[in-house]
């Protein structure tokens, strides 16, 4: 999930009392984003009613599925410093988890490939066997069994090698994802 953000600081006049907001937008996916906004409300950030959705505002939106979050937090908040390094920890986590999504497929991605260019090594071997002078059947054929095993393998070690990193890489994000409750949960009391 990279998360592209920006902060400012400006301050609100309320009749005789000055609040003065720090600003932050956080451009995630849209999927992500009850998530991302649920864990930053722990640390003291509120949704900053006062704009509007802008279709090209704070990030990069080539893809539909990305979102912009506007927060605003109050400067004089009590245990500022320690809800900030909170945020920088929690930040870490998703981003931790983003890399552990991503590494479920990676893997398993890189073996079926590798056997599947082996497997079209093979197959042009044979190609190159039949249509010689004179044409070589018995390494046509030789080379022809291993070629297409190399084409048809491709798809079960994808699958069986995801299911594998898919079990592993879950177990990790589940800690993760408790390592965010936590600290979820610090900055609460903080608050």
């Amino acid at each position: 999930m990279g998360m592209g953000e920006s902060i400012m600081t400006c301050t609100e006049n309320r009749g005789k009392e000055f609040v003065g907001y720090e600003y932050k937008e956080i451009c995630t996916d849209k999927d992500k984003a009850s998530f991302i906004m649920d864990g930053y409300e722990n640390f003291g950030w509120e949704v900053d009613g006062n704009i509007r959705e802008r279709a090209d505002a704070g990030c990069n939106l080539h893809f539909q599925n990305k979102v912009v979050l506007h927060l605003k937090r109050n400067r004089k908040i009590v245990n500022r410093m320690e809800l900030t390094r909170l945020q920088r920890n929690f930040d870490a986590c998703v981003n931790e988890i983003e890399a552990l999504e991503k590494e479920k497929t990676s893997k398993a991605t890189v073996y079926a490939l590798a056997v599947g260019i082996v497997g079209t090594a093979f197959m042009a071997a044979s190609t190159f066997a039949v249509t010689a002078q004179p044409p070589h059947v018995f390494l046509c054929v030789l080379f022809a069994i291993p070629g297409v095993i190399g084409w048809i393998l491709p798809y079960f070690i994808y699958k069986r090698t995801a299911a594998r990193q898919t079990e592993k890489m879950n177990r990790l994000i589940e800690e993760k994802y408790d390592e965010i409750y936590l600290i979820c949960e610090k900055g609460n009391r903080l608050l």
